[in-house]
């Protein structure tokens, strides 16, 4: 079975969407079409924090992921400047059965931001009968400039992308 690789990226630019692209393109997966999944790992699945995405296949195919996002224009700072924190948290059960993923996004305190993943992970474990590992916690933050738009994702990829028309 494939890995699940937790890549990110951030990026300022002079739109939401292109500050959004480059961002992708920092994580490796600007060239695909992602699709997005709630948070179950399944079993026996190997996930590893990569940073960058290696070729994942051809461009415009679909790609699986759980993705954190969050964006902030420099204009809604009340100062100069305005933070954005993408934060995905994972833990796996102990003996090689399903995990969970945990996304959270926002402008503001990173570390805020890092605690709730958490908690949101610890209350997701609550409800399953499993018995879970270590978390483990990617967070992506920046700066945003007056006048730009910046962006910071982190996304868990399941495996090689997949045509998204049939037939091909």
């Amino acid at each position: 079975m494939s890995p699940i690789r937790v890549v990110w990226g951030v990026a300022s630019a002079p739109t939401e969407m292109s500050s959004y692209d480059a961002a992708l393109a920092e994580a490796g997966v600007e060239n695909y079409n992602l699709v997005s999944v709630s948070s179950v790992i399944p079993a026996d699945t190997v996930v590893e924090a990569v940073g960058t995405a290696p070729d994942l296949g051809p461009a415009g195919e679909r790609l699986t992921v759980v993705e954190s996002r969050a964006t902030a224009t420099g204009e809604e700072a009340s100062g100069d400047t305005t933070s954005v924190t993408a934060a995905l948290a994972w833990s796996q059960s102990v003996d090689g059965g399903p995990g969970l993923f945990y996304e959270c996004a926002d402008t503001g305190d990173d570390a805020d931001v890092e605690r709730r993943v958490r908690d949101g992970l610890a209350a997701g474990q609550e409800l399953r009968d499993w018995s879970f590992d270590e978390p483990s916690v990617v967070r992506e933050s920046a700066e945003a400039e007056p006048g730009t738009y910046t962006t910071a994702v982190v996304l868990a990829v399941y495996g090689e992308s997949e045509p998204i028309l049939s037939g091909r």
